[in-house]
């Protein structure tokens, strides 16, 4: 049976000693070659498939140290804003530490899959007329007013949690990858990231890849209406941009941004040819190193192995794949008619 993730990491997580773990087993999840893209970027990319976590996203490796930390506080309630990830990990999470779970999201913003993990965890979901930043501002003004824990990835656990992938990547090649490559939207995780890799002395290239339409770190201000098909990164002014550019800076990475179309040929490009099934805001990291190559600092080689951080799973949106997939071939159920489908 898998560690948890707490377990596996509490000597370099901030919890209180008498804090109980509340947890789903996250953590622990698959790092995949991908030999296709490997051979187009002429580098070892693999791929850390975040989607293998309970709620289907990266979010769980935070939420579990958060509502472990509120519960041992003595929270009775958990709250966030979400595009749908957040939300369905925080609704989970609530209801295994038997917290009353509150999650605000953009109406008409987010993913079928990731409401119906909401609501069926039994989280009060509320859809606001406006977007995530909205939406993030009005949860922190409640959270400041009520006896309600805040679980967005301001809230520090969150960031101690999520830090942990980077120790189980490292700890799987045996050193640490010349790069990561990973979507950005509020910005926590490559914070989280950066911290982890700093916490074991790695210093990997990051590279963090943001939609066009909701690329605020790559023009330097604020989104007002951000647009995208990522529906994950949609966010026009991440909580942790600071922290999210100093990483970048720190590491001597950089942040780009990459289109919805190459988002979407990236997407498809993996479930088709790598056999893997991500959300449309996983992809724009394997679009960005397909868009941008892996520069280097001057003066020093390209980078040869790239880890690609895929957050979350392709199920999150059965909307998306639908609508972008071929068409299901309708037969009569006759031998000779499925023959001919098959073989011609």
């Amino acid at each position: 049976m898998p560690v948890p993730l707490i377990e596996r990491y509490r000597h370099r997580l901030s919890l209180e000693p008498g804090d109980p773990v509340v947890t789903l087993n996250e953590g622990s999840t698959p790092l995949v070659e991908a030999p296709v893209i490997s051979e187009r970027v002429g580098a070892r990319v693999l791929l850390k498939l975040e989607g293998a976590n309970p709620t289907g996203s990266f979010k769980d490796r935070g939420m579990t140290v958060a509502v472990s930390r509120a519960l041992g506080a003595g929270a009775a309630a958990v709250i966030c804003a979400s595009t749908g990830n957040t939300a369905a990990s925080a609704a989970a999470y609530a209801a295994r530490a038997g917290l009353r779970g509150v999650v605000i999201v953009p109406e008409g913003k987010i993913a079928i899959g990731k409401l119906a993990q909401a609501l069926m965890h039994g989280a009060r979901v509320i859809a606001l007329r406006g977007n995530f930043d909205q939406a993030l501002e009005i949860v922190r003004a409640l959270s400041d007013a009520h006896p309600v824990e805040l679980v967005n990835s301001v809230n520090p656990y969150r960031i101690e949690g999520q830090k942990t992938a980077a120790f189980e990547v490292v700890e799987e090649l045996g050193e640490p990858p010349d790069a990561l490559a990973i979507p950005v939207g509020n910005a926590g995780n490559v914070t989280a990231w950066f911290r982890g890799f700093g916490e074991i002395g790695a210093a990997p290239l990051l590279y963090g890849f943001q939609a066009e339409g909701a690329a605020p770190l790559v023009r330097g201000a604020p989104v007002a209406n951000p647009e995208t098909v990522a529906s994950a990164i949609r966010i026009g002014n991440p909580a942790r941009w600071e922290e999210a550019m100093a990483a970048f800076t720190t590491s001597r990475g950089r942040i780009e941004a990459v289109s919805d179309e190459q988002i979407l040929a990236a997407y498809h490009l993996l479930a088709s040819r790598e056999g893997v099934f991500c959300e449309p805001a996983s992809a724009a990291a394997v679009a960005g190193i397909l868009a941008h190559g892996l520069p280097a600092p001057e003066g020093e080689p390209t980078p040869q192995t790239v880890v690609c951080v895929l957050t979350g799973h392709g199920l999150k949106d059965p909307d998306t794949a639908l609508g972008k997939a071929p068409a299901v071939i309708g037969c009569d159920a006759e031998l000779a008619a499925v023959e001919r489908l098959v073989f011609d």
